[in-house]
């Protein structure tokens, strides 16, 4: 059966935990209420222990199994912070919160956690311990590795950790996954281009900044397809630009932003090594001046083989070998869970979120009918991973 009949049974329950979740979005660590919601319910639901202000805001249950066998411990993970983004469809249950929504499927990542949480509560099928993480900031705030530098993986003896997002385009009841790199490294970078301002009717007395500029955006774009061997993969995107205001002077200086992305660290250095040449020796061949400066980074998110291997099989017990992908390209997104996959083996797998808008998009919306796949996921690797003994 693809979804555990006692999970289906209270599937409009965790309809309405979602639509609590997506009324009330909160960015970042400022999760106060998301995660008061999620530990009073991971103690109505009986769990073991709850620890709630891990790194900064995160949230953990542990459920101990019926066995008495066994001290492992298998992390699963679901990410808690909402998008500064506007939501723009009138669903009942839209944000209350102006310039905020859950554009990523965040609270449906919750609630499928909080799915499988009551159902391991109930049933305890299983010999070891499920260590429940509720993550904030996973959008750009590196919630991931606060809770690791908080001491996640040794206060809760964990072995092994699992993270799930859900897809826009897969269709419901299917899942993906793929060992090694499976979503990409990312890193701001600034660029400035200090120049020499004057009056635009008088370029010869100047160092035009905005030329510069140009010149630089244009000599970025040769590094992934001149530099990078053909079948390395990598992004590199200027999207800011500030220069001047007027339309006769010519600016002192201009200001570049973007990012890039990769999916392996030996790239990643030669991406940033790249730019910074291209930027300071073209800015002095104009006479000006280039500073690059890079910052919030996370890193590669590899899956590890055998767990890799372990979470497909759990997902093809449960809705059949044909709706699992195991050989799913890797997405140029990034994702923090990065640095839980760089403390523990583990790894990270897409479920299809049907039809709907695509991540971050003012009219995205989780899909509810993943729920009971997702939930149902979660229970049963739990199960599998920690089998109860005679």
């Amino acid at each position: 059966m693809p979804v555990l009949e006692r999970i289906r049974d209270f599937a409009d329950t965790m309809t309405a935990w979602r639509y609590d979740l997506h009324a009330h979005p909160e960015l970042l660590y400022d999760v106060e209420r998301t995660a008061g919601f999620v530990a009073d319910r991971l103690r109505a639901f009986g769990c073991d222990a709850v620890e709630t202000g891990i790194g900064r805001t995160g949230v953990v249950g542990v459920i101990r199994g019926n066995g008495r066998n066994s001290n492992r411990a298998i992390g699963l993970r679901a990410d808690m912070d909402a998008l500064p983004i506007q939501e723009v469809r009138d669903l009942p249950y839209r944000s209350t919160v102006p310039g905020k929504m859950h554009a990523c499927g965040h609270d449906g990542h919750t609630t499928m956690l909080l799915g499988a949480a009551k159902y391991l509560a109930e049933t305890r099928n299983f010999d070891g311990a499920a260590v429940l993480i509720f993550q904030p900031a996973e959008e750009g705030g590196g919630g991931g590795e606060a809770m690791v530098e908080d001491g996640l993986m040794e206060r809760f003896g964990i072995e092994s950790v699992y993270g799930m997002h859900n897809i826009p385009g897969m269709a419901v009841g299917t899942f993906a996954i793929r060992p090694g790199p499976i979503m990409a490294s990312t890193d701001r970078f600034t660029l400035t281009i200090e120049g020499r301002g004057g009056h635009a009717a008088l370029p010869q007395n100047a160092v035009d900044s905005v030329l510069v500029a140009s010149h630089v955006i244009i000599a970025l774009q040769s590094i992934v397809s001149r530099n990078l061997h053909p079948l390395e993969s990598a992004v590199v995107s200027v999207c800011a630009l500030d220069a001047g205001e007027a339309f006769n002077v010519l600016p002192q200086s201009v200001t570049m932003r973007g990012t890039m992305r990769t999916l392996s660290q030996g790239v990643r250095s030669q991406i940033k090594a790249r730019i910074e040449t291209l930027v300071t020796e073209i800015a002095g061949a104009f006479g000006a001046k280039g500073v690059v400066e890079f910052g919030s980074s996370y890193p590669v998110t590899e899956n590890h083989p055998a767990e890799t291997d372990f979470m497909a099989g759990v997902a093809e017990a449960l809705v059949g070998a044909e709706n699992v992908d195991r050989t799913v390209a890797p997405m140029m997104t990034a994702e923090d869970f990065s640095y839980m996959l760089g403390r523990r083996p583990g790894a990270y797998m897409f479920i299809g979120n049907g039809d709907s808008a695509s991540l971050h998009h003012p009219h995205y919306d989780f899909n509810d009918a993943a729920t009971p796949y997702g939930a149902s996921l979660w229970a049963r690797l739990i199960e599998t991973a920690l089998p109860l003994t005679a």
